[in-house]
């Protein structure tokens, strides 16, 4: 790979420490894929379900490389504009006047320079001098429309981009790409070729257990436990969207504060807004019976 590579990589089971030191519970399959992300110097593409751990998959492997974490979060009209550069037009305007009040006429070049650039994610990641690669995150890529997806196969492909008042600007450490998607829309195989693919699912809830115990401070084990079995449960319904790993750590959160002393189900019903983001889904909770729900998770 080139550029420095970091202390920490020295194969997968070093990558998976590194981490859960920084927080994040990587099975091995993932930690494989993340590994060779970087090892190889080649995209990865992360589908899941909304909540399962896909950014802050990045934003651990960001942290065990100690390198920044650049984020474009895609939307439906996104141009490749917007996710590169643009000019920072009032200070351009201000130069003019300035240089007016003087008698100057500045030249484009003058207007169209380094001083005026304003990088946006992909130009930043390009860009990074180092000593190691920048982590790229492009996220939710799937909501991007089909031109921009086609842009940036081009863009990770050659690890370069052109500025017409500037010229090609190569990256001399190419990022560690890691692309995410929830999959509302399928991605062009030309894309998929070109990355790594993992499948991130919901994890067990012994694992999400142990997540909420490392991402809540001062929760109790006990409410790690019932609070990651009744997810689980709620998962069961046929449920709009469904709880992830961050509805499981919002909720232990936020019976946390509450000071619960058991999951018993009027705490419950008052804190269901917490792990559920939809009213059907709260009702249908509800009809299933919240005492139902809790069984077995006390």
């Amino acid at each position: 790979m080139p550029g420095e590579q970091p202390a920490p990589l020295t194969d997968v089971d070093a990558l998976r420490r590194g981490l859960e030191q920084a927080g994040y519970l990587a099975d091995e399959s993932l930690s494989t894929a993340l590994f060779l992300a970087v090892a190889l110097s080649q995209p990865i593409l992360l589908e899941g379900e909304p909540g399962v751990g896909k950014t802050q998959a990045a934003s651990s492997l960001a942290a065990v490389l100690d390198t920044p974490l650049i984020r474009l979060q895609c939307y439906e009209g996104l141009t490749a504009a917007e996710a590169l550069y643009e000019w920072n037009y009032p200070r351009q305007l201000l130069a003019i006047r300035l240089a007016e009040t003087r008698g100057a006429h500045p030249s484009e070049a003058d207007l169209f320079s380094e001083d005026y650039l304003l990088s946006r994610p992909l130009l930043a990641a390009i860009s990074h001098p180092g000593p190691r690669p920048a982590v790229l995150l492009i996220d939710e890529v799937d909501r991007a429309d089909d031109e921009f997806e086609a842009f940036l196969f081009e863009l990770l492909a050659e690890s370069s981009v052109t500025i017409p008042e500037l010229g090609t600007r190569r990256a001399v450490l190419p990022p560690v790409a890691v692309l995410t998607s929830n999959r509302t829309r399928d991605l062009h195989d030309a894309l998929k070729r070109r990355c790594l693919y993992h499948w991130i699912g919901y994890p067990d809830a012994p694992r999400v257990a142990e997540i909420i115990r490392r991402r809540v401070p001062g929760v109790a084990d006990w409410l790690a436990t019932q609070v990651a079995e009744s997810v689980r449960r709620l998962r069961g319904l046929d449920l709009v969207k469904p709880p992830g790993v961050a509805e499981a750590i919002s909720w232990a959160a936020a019976l946390r504060v509450l000071g619960v002393a058991s999951l018993a189900e009027p705490v419950v019903q008052r804190s269901l807004g917490a792990v559920l983001k939809y009213d059907e889904d709260i009702q249908l909770a509800n009809a299933t019976g919240l005492a139902e729900l809790l069984r077995g998770s006390g």
